[in-house]
C-alpha cells in the first residue's frame, strides 16, 4: 500500500499526524476523510482495514490522530468535541491544498457525530458515512460515568478507557451539552448510510435509529450484524470498507484521473508497505485487488498468494481458449469450468525420487464440460486445453529482466 506520513496544523498551530493512502498506480478517484472513535487513534486495526478497502476501489484514504492523541501534539485534557470538528476541517483544508478536497467523510463511534457537524463546514463533501455512531455527543457521558462527580466538583478527573488513563475537563462536557446532533443532520441534505451492530454494547442500536430518522433521505441503514464496537474481527472491518467503497460511488464521481507521472508500461504493479505484512496492492491491467499469504504463514489472507494468481492465470486462458474454440467449430459447450492448483512434485521419470531435485512445479487442472458434445470433440478440447497461451509460456523457455529503480 502507498502510505505516506503527513502533518499538518490546527487552528491553535499544533502539529496533527496523518497517514495519507493511496491506491497502486493510478491517482485517486475520490479522496476520503477518516475520523476515528473517541481516544482511540489512526492505528486502530479497523481503522486501517477499512482505509485498505477503499484504497482498493480507487480512493485516498487520510486518517489521522486527533489532537493530544497517538503522535498529534497537544493535550487531549484540553481537547473537547468541537475542537475534534475543527481538526476534521483542517484536515480537510490539507487536502485541498496539497491533493484534493475530500468528497467522503467517515466516522467510527464519537468520529461519526464529528463528520456529521464537520460536513457543514466542508462544502467539497458529497457523501458521509458513520459507523457505530452515537445519536448525540452526550452519549459520551455514560463513558465517563465513573469521574462524573469528580469532573463537577474539581474541575477534572482521571478516567481509565479501554485500559488507558485520560483527563477529562469540566470544558469537555460543557462542550458536548451544546451540540444537537439531530437538529444537524435534519439539516445537513448529504446523502448518509448508517452502520451500526444491533449487539453492540458500547453505543446502542437505537442511536443509528435516531439519526436515520432525523436524516432526510438519500439515506441508508447497513445492520452489521454480530459485530463489536470497535470492529476487532477483520472480516467486519473489511466489510465495512468494501459497503463504504461500493456505496460511495452511487454519489462521487469516479472517474479515473489520468495522471502521466503514474502511469508505467507494465501490465501489472505491486505495491508492498513496511508495515503491511504480506498483503499487498496491486494493478493488474486496469483493475485493482488484493495479493496476500494465509494466516498460518503470517498473512491475513485478504487475496490470493502469488502461486493462486498464477493458477488463476491458467485457468482463465484455458477456460477462453476452449470457449473460443468451442464457438469457432460450432460445438454446443455451454460451460467450461477449469479447477487448477499448484505444489511440487516427485517428476513422473525421475531416477531418484527421494532427493528435493527430483520435485518440479506442478499444475493440476480439470476442466469441466457441459454441452451435448460426444467424445471425440470431448478429447479434442482436453488438447485445446494444452494449447492456452498461459499453457504454452508455462511449458516454454521464458526470462525475466530485472532492473532496480532508486524510488
Amino acid at each position: 500500500m502507498n502510505t505516506t506520513k503527513v502533518t499538518f496544523k490546527n487552528t491553535e498551530g499544533q502539529q496533527l499526524v496523518g497517514r495519507l493512502e493511496l491506491p497502486v498506480d493510478r491517482y485517486p478517484h475520490n479522496f476520503a476523510l477518516f475520523a476515528h472513535c473517541f481516544t482511540c487513534n489512526k492505528n486502530l486495526i479497523a481503522v486501517k482495514n477499512i482505509s485498505r478497502a477503499l484504497t482498493s476501489n480507487g480512493f485516498g484514504v487520510l486518517r489521522f490522530d486527533f489532537t493530544g492523541l497517538g503522535e498529534s501534539e497537544g493535550d487531549f485534557a484540553d481537547t473537547n468535541f468541537s475542537g475534534n470538528v475543527q481538526d476534521l476541517i483542517a484536515a480537510a483544508d490539507f487536502l485541498k491544498e496539497e491533493y484534493q478536497a475530500p468528497t467522503l467523510l467517515i466516522g467510527h463511534s464519537l468520529g461519526g457525530a464529528a463528520i456529521i457537524f464537520a460536513a457543514v463546514e466542508i462544502e467539497s463533501v458529497k457523501a458521509l458515512a458513520t459507523i457505530g455512531a452515537p445519536s448525540n455527543p452526550t452519549h459520551v457521558k455514560h463513558l465517563l460515568k465513573s469521574g462524573i462527580e469528580d469532573i463537577k466538583e474539581t474541575g477534572k478527573a482521571t478516567i481509565n478507557l479501554s485500559g488507558r488513563d485520560f483527563t477529562i475537563k469540566k470544558q469537555f462536557l460543557e462542550d458536548l451539552e451544546t451540540k444537537s446532533l439531530p437538529e444537524t443532520v435534519k439539516n445537513l441534505r448529504k446523502p448518509l448510510l448508517i452502520m451500526h451492530a444491533p449487539q453492540d454494547t458500547t453505543v446502542g442500536i437505537k442511536n443509528a435509529e435516531e439519526i436515520y430518522h432525523a436524516a432526510h433521505h438519500p439515506k441508508s441503514f447497513i445492520s452489521l450484524d454480530g459485530a463489536d464496537h470497535l470492529l476487532f474481527k477483520k472480516e467486519d472491518s473489511l466489510y465495512v470498507g468494501g459497503v463504504i467503497s461500493g456505496w460511495a460511488k452511487r454519489y462521487l464521481d469516479v472517474q479515473d484521473i489520468i495522471d502521466p507521472d503514474l502511469k508505467t508500461k507494465y501490465q501489472v504493479v505491486a505495491r508492498l508497505g513496511a508495515d503491511e505484512g504480506f498483503t499487498t496492492q496491486m494493478k493488474v491491467g486496469k483493475h485493482h485487488m488484493l495479493a496476500d499469504e494465509p494466516e498460518d504463514v503470517g498473512g491475513n489472507n485478504f487475496g490470493p498468494n502469488p502461486y493462486e494468481l498464477v493458477a488463476a492465470g491458467l485457468s482463465a486462458c484455458t477456460a477462453m481458449t476452449i470457449q473460443m474454440y468451442a464457438k469457432r467449430k460450432g460445438w454446443p459447450v455451454d460451460t467450461v469450468e477449469v479447477h487448477t492448483s499448484y505444489g511440487k512434485d516427485y517428476a513422473k521419470d525421475c531416477g531418484n525420487c527421494e532427493t528435493d531435485g527430483a520435485k518440479i512445479d506442478t499444475f493440476e487442472r480439470l476442466i469441466t464440460l457441459t454441452g451435448e458434445l460426444d467424445d471425440k470433440q470431448r478429447q479434442r478440447i482436453k488438447e485445446i486445453a494444452d494449447k492456452c497461451p498461459v499453457h504454452r509460456t508455462l511449458h516454454s523457455e521464458t526470462q525475466v529482466i530485472t532492473q532496480l529503480l532508486v524510488g
